[in-house]
C-alpha cells in the first residue's frame, strides 16, 4: 500500500470513542451537592419517563429509600401487581365470547386450513359432531385378518361384526350336521375377529 497515494488521505475512520467536546455533566438533583450528576433514578409511579440526576453517593442514598408503592394500601398494590401480569389492559376468559366487539357467526370467517377444528367448530359452518374424522390407519396384520374374514381394508365394525356372525353359523358343525371338515376355517375366523377386537377395529 502507498501511504502517499491520493485515495488513501480521503479515507475516514470511525475513532474508537466520541472526542467532540462535550459541555460538563449537570449538577446533582441532592440539595446542596455540587458533584456532577452521573447517575439517574426515577421520580416515582405515574413518573415512569421522568428521572433525578445525582451523584453516586446520593443515587446509592436514593435507591436504597425508594418504594415504587408509597401512598398505596396492600389491597391497591396486589390489585397493581396482578394488572401488571397482563400490562394492564383487560384480558377475557377464552371461550365465553365476552370480549367486546361485533358477534360474529360461524359463517363470518372461514378457517380452510381447520386451524380452530378443536375449538368446537370447524369454520365453515358445521358442529363439532358433524366433522370427518380421519381415516384409520390399517396395518398388515389387520388387513390380513380383515382379508380371512373376507372383508377389505375399508370395512367398520358394523361390517365386522356381521360378517363374523354370517361365517361363524355357515362354518360351525352344529350348523353342518355335525360335520368338522369346515372347523379350522372356524378357528381361523375366530382367531381373526380376536385380534380385530384386540387393535379396536371392532
Amino acid at each position: 500500500m502507498k501511504f502517499d497515494s491520493p485515495l488513501f488521505d480521503s479515507i475516514r475512520v470511525k475513532p474508537g470513542k466520541d472526542r467532540r467536546p462535550r459541555p460538563d455533566a449537570p449538577c446533582c438533583n441532592w440539595n446542596g451537592c455540587k458533584n456532577a450528576a452521573t447517575h439517574r433514578a426515577p421520580k416515582g409511579r405515574q413518573l415512569e419517563n421522568e428521572y433525578w440526576r445525582f451523584c453516586l453517593e446520593h443515587v446509592r442514598e436514593y435507591n436504597h429509600s425508594y418504594n415504587f408503592f408509597a401512598g398505596m394500601n396492600q389491597d391497591d398494590v396486589s390489585k397493581y401487581q396482578k394488572d401488571a401480569i397482563t400490562g394492564h389492559r383487560p384480558t377475557w376468559k377464552m371461550g365465553t365470547g365476552n370480549a367486546p366487539g361485533p358477534e360474529l357467526g360461524p359463517e363470518a370467517a372461514r378457517d380452510p386450513f381447520n386451524v380452530f377444528r378443536e375449538l368446537g367448530n370447524s369454520g365453515n359452518g358445521r358442529p363439532k359432531s358433524e366433522r370427518v374424522e380421519p381415516a384409520r390407519i390399517v396395518r398388515n396384520a389387520e388387513r390380513k385378518a380383515l382379508s380371512e374374514l373376507g372383508l377389505d381394508a375399508g370395512a367398520d365394525r358394523v361390517e365386522i361384526k356381521a360378517k363374523f356372525k354370517l361365517l361363524v353359523k355357515r362354518h360351525h358343525p352344529d350348523a353342518n350336521n355335525g360335520d368338522r371338515a369346515t372347523e379350522d376355517k372356524l378357528r381361523e375366523i375366530i382367531q381373526a375377529y380376536n385380534y380385530l377386537k384386540s387393535v379396536g377395529a371392532c
